[in-house]
């Protein structure tokens, strides 16, 4: 075959490689096994992405309530893990922390859950936020902006984004216009909204007044928040105020962090300890081994029906890198052609989800890079593994 008749890829290859590609003209022989072997890598990367993109999204709805405040030192229960467990604090805690002079204010902040029953056999579950409306704790300035409105007993903010949600009839919802719900036997005026989205323990948020709170949870003492917000002075480091603040706080029943690591530690344990994060994890770990037995297979196919012919490049001399770099290059282009279907269906597969449930499911290019560098690793250790029998073959016993 002259140069001008092979085929595009096969004279990039030539050029790339510097010889004929011998591992591509090994695939492409055989159309039949190589669709199968891209599905197959394309299957795992498909497997791998849902899996980071659910773990993804576990991190990223983990952060989001976090990130509403305007805070840089996070008071919470010694045996609290996540933002919604624990015991409560001693609501003497915050006098205490602000008599400290690189203090300069902060909060209680109290957090629930309730049911909101929409219809018969129709509920979605609320993570409900109280505050006292006179702080400004959180950093959108329009939400400050409405939370003076809240000291009127039974008013609340709506996450707008609250998953299954009909957004149209609370769209409206003003001070002017407020729209009523029940929640928890309760009568609620609505008087403005935000955006949070659902995560994996509710799906949106309310945001209440102190009093409001102990309304709607009324085994809840005022003297018992779950956490409690500070923010530092002018030019001291929140680090250094959070190690000040440890010295003299009790440890038994206060833990003390920045914020940043408080979001840190959160998501460090639902990651590692709950059992949604294990799973995600292990989803990865399972697509990976999916795609390593997949082209071993596919390779080790190839090497044996190949056999005689290596033995025949063996017994000319040709060093064992040679042969390697055949499977290699087998192994790269396998690893290359079942990336880009599985990238673009996992693209598709993250919006429909995401448009279904809720949850940030977004494709970004550090996710792609990282899922295209491991599945061409995989694919390599799969070649190498591929290459064992012909390693320890003599030639004379191939023919």
């Amino acid at each position: 075959m002259t140069a001008a008749r092979k085929p595009i890829i096969a004279r990039v290859l030539t050029l790339l490689l510097g010889r004929l590609p011998i591992g591509w003209l090994q695939l492409t022989h055989n159309r039949t096994r190589l669709i199968a072997a891209v599905g197959g890598v394309a299957f795992a990367n498909i497997l791998v992405f849902m899996q980071l993109g659910f773990f993804g999204a576990l991190l990223e709805t983990i952060r989001m309530p976090y990130r509403l405040l305007d805070a840089d030192i996070f008071l919470t229960a010694a045996d609290a893990n996540t933002l919604t467990d624990g015991s409560y604090l001693p609501r003497q805690r915050l006098y205490e922390a602000l008599a400290r002079p690189d203090i300069e204010s902060g909060h209680a902040w109290y957090v629930g859950k309730l049911d909101w029953d929409l219809a018969p056999g129709q509920s979605i579950s609320l993570q409900v936020f109280g505050l006292d409306p006179a702080t400004r704790p959180f950093r959108s300035q329009e939400l400050n902006d409405l939370l003076p409105a809240l000291s009127v007993p039974d008013t609340a903010l709506l996450d707008m984004a609250t998953r299954t949600l009909d957004k149209t009839r609370f769209a409206n919802a003003s001070l002017t216009t407020p729209v009523s719900l029940e929640l928890a036997g309760r009568r609620l005026d609505l008087i403005g909204g935000f955006r949070i989205g659902g995560g994996f323990e509710a799906d949106g948020y309310l945001i209440v007044s102190d009093q409001t709170f102990m309304r709607l949870f009324p085994a809840r003492s005022p003297g018992a928040p779950n956490h409690i917000l500070l923010r530092k002075t002018d030019g001291t480091l929140a680090e250094r105020v959070a190690t000040d603040l440890r010295e003299v706080l009790p440890a038994e029943d206060t833990r003390v962090e920045t914020l940043a690591s408080a979001i840190a530690k959160d998501q460090s344990y639902q990651t590692t300890k709950r059992p949604v994060g294990v799973v995600f994890g292990f989803g990865v770990i399972i697509g990976m081994l999916v795609g390593i037995i997949i082209v071993y297979q596919v390779l080790s196919t190839d090497v044996a029906d190949h056999l005689k012919e290596y033995a025949t490049f063996k017994a000319m001399g040709y060093p064992r890198r040679f042969f390697l770099g055949i499977v290699f290059e087998e192994a790269v282009l396998l690893a290359l052609l079942g990336f880009v279907p599985g990238l673009i269906i996992a693209t598709g597969f993250y919006a429909v989800v995401s448009k279904a449930t809720g949850l940030p499911l977004e494709m970004n290019m550090m996710r792609a890079g990282a899922v295209l560098i491991g599945t061409i690793a995989a694919c390599a250790l799969s070649g190498a593994l591929a290459t064992r029998r012909l390693n320890a073959a003599d030639p004379a016993d191939l023919f």
